[in-house]
């Protein structure tokens, strides 16, 4: 699928910026006053600009208000409702940390646990898609919240946590993109579509149409299979590998993490449009694609 920038900022920045408010709600690290206002400005920086970026992604940016009102059958517009209740109910901790030095725990639990959740439903967006196999995988919703934790972690000074989180993210995104390579090998074809599978190879008479349209652009947008592999180290390199070692071999300082925080926000950007430009939308076989 056509990877939007729009959509690719949003997925990023939206999900750092949750996992860091999860942990600063959880008291990682326990920060009062003028820094913990710091780091949550950065966090709600993160997820709010995330989030209007998304709205970039609409022909019509002022139809981002009937979202909400899809929310028994629609992921998005759970995602739209999930991350209003979670940014107000961190407020409500942020306000007693920053202002009065209290740290309310039960509402710091709650808090977390809808910044992941609203993490699991950007997720689920994608996850609920049959019609593309890659993304319709039990592994997207946990690449996602890794996402989330291990950059939040980063963020939050949290040396050691990161490093785990991101070691065991880089194993599933390689597991996820072997498995997603079989799976649109052998996921629809045009034989399987017309069930003459069983007669031979099956081929169109002729294309649909002779020029572009705007479904070719946005469902089947192809990448190379050695410039796929190239981003796949980047995004292996930078976004897990490098931050890793930083965290866990280097002296800790404010350069090593500003250094781990900005290899790992390339490194995901990089592997953020490999998911988009990768995604193989079945609506292609009728284009003979």
């Amino acid at each position: 699928m056509h990877p939007a920038p729009s959509v690719i900022l949003f997925s990023t920045l939206s999900g750092l910026g949750f996992g860091l408010l999860a942990w600063l709600c959880l008291g990682l690290p326990p920060v009062t006053g003028q820094v913990a206002f710091v780091f949550f400005f950065i966090g709600y920086a993160l997820a709010v600009g995330g989030l209007l970026a998304s709205v970039l992604h609409l022909a019509n940016p002022k139809n981002a208000v009937k979202a909400f009102s899809q929310w028994r059958s629609s992921w998005l517009s759970r995602e739209g409702i999930s991350a209003i209740v979670a940014l107000l109910v961190v407020a409500v901790f942020a306000i007693g940390v920053i202002f009065f030095g209290v740290r309310l725990r039960a509402v710091g639990a709650v808090a977390a646990l809808l910044c992941l959740w609203t993490v699991f439903t950007t997720a689920m967006i994608y996850t609920q898609l049959k019609t593309v196999p890659r993304w319709n995988s039990w592994t997207t919703p946990p690449i996602f919240l890794l996402h989330a934790l291990g950059g939040g972690a980063l963020l939050a000074g949290q040396p050691r946590l990161a490093a785990i989180l991101l070691i065991v993210l880089g194993f599933l995104m390689a597991w996820a993109w072997i498995k997603g390579d079989e799976k649109g090998r052998a996921g629809s074809t045009m034989e399987s579509a017309t069930g003459l599978g069983a007669i031979g190879k099956v081929r169109q008479l002729e294309a649909p149409h002779t020029g572009e349209n705007y479904l070719l652009r946005e469902m089947a947008y192809r990448v190379g299979r050695k410039h796929a592999l190239k981003l796949r180290v980047i995004t292996l390199v930078l976004g897990y590998a490098l931050p890793a070692a930083l965290m866990l071999l280097v002296p800790v300082s404010h350069l090593t993490a500003v250094i781990a925080i900005a290899a790992h926000l390339a490194g995901v950007l990089a592997g953020r449009w490999l998911f988009f430009a990768e995604a193989e939308h079945v609506q292609a076989l009728y284009y003979g694609r």
